[in-house]
């Protein structure tokens, strides 16, 4: 992975729904996340909403000295502000910090309007609580006093936040969405160690079927105003494939001529 936003939303979410250990009957903190992270393998059995935060950053590619690697929510919070990469504006792949001193708990911003964030938290539950049972997705209200603030990873391309100081990114070029000649050609692999021809027939093939598809759904669409959640999720599908996303502006484009 590259180690952006995109990766980083995409690693927690695919986490949701994951549970700790039991024993006697009981949650007991045993997970899968403090052996993962080289240096925090201690914290196995321990409260380890922090040790998750670090292994979703980790797993997603970012670059080692760019994140803090801890079990405490409280040296992670100090560690982004010593640094000048604390903010009390959330951003999309932004870590969250809670309570007192953003000491309490701790969580992987995927989303933010004008009112809420959506985040992704290790060793929470159903009703929020800083002690849980596994890893959830979960809205909460940006203004609310339980929220300290938000560290920023230094992701290549910049990191997209409701901050009105901070310099965000300046969104893609069409070119830059643009495949190279060499990813088209290697859609699906190699034959004999050299790139097929035939994988750019599969490219084109599959990238037309999609579009076709997506006509029909955009001409149903037009009749039903989309979400602002349905906006994100297909803001996301696309951001993985850059093709895909060229072909859906351009359809888009010609119907609204039409």
């Amino acid at each position: 992975m590259a180690g952006t936003a995109a990766d980083v939303a995409r690693v927690a979410k695919g986490e949701t729904g994951y549970h700790e250990g039991k024993s006697a009957g009981h949650w007991n903190n045993k997970q899968k996340y403090s052996g993962s992270v080289p240096g925090l393998e201690w914290s196995d059995y321990q409260a380890w909403c922090a040790t998750f935060v670090s292994w979703v950053f980790q797993t997603a590619g970012l670059a080692k000295g760019s994140y803090p690697v801890t079990a405490s929510c409280a040296t992670a919070t100090n560690w982004w502000k010593q640094r000048g990469r604390w903010s009390e504006y959330p951003a999309i792949g932004a870590q969250v910090l809670f309570g007192p001193g953003g000491g309490s708990h701790t969580g992987i911003v995927i989303a933010y309007d004008s009112d809420t964030i959506t985040t992704i938290e290790g060793n929470t539950n159903v009703s929020g609580s800083a002690e849980g049972d596994g890893v959830y997705r979960k809205t909460r209200q940006r203004r609310d006093s339980y929220v300290h603030g938000y560290g920023y990873p230094d992701y290549p391309g910049g990191i997209r936040s409701a901050d009105p100081t901070w310099k965000n990114p300046d969104p893609p070029s069409e070119e830059d969405n643009m495949p190279t000649p060499l990813e088209v050609w290697g859609y699906h692999g190699k034959l004999n160690g050299k790139p097929d021809p035939r994988d750019a027939y599969a490219y084109l093939r599959d990238t037309e079927a999609a579009v076709k598809k997506l006509d029909g759904r955009i001409a149903a669409l037009a009749k039903q105003p989309l979400t602002a959640d349905q906006v994100a999720a297909i803001a996301m599908a696309v951001a993985s494939h850059p093709a895909l996303a060229t072909a859906i502006a351009n359809t888009l484009a010609t119907r609204l001529k039409d």
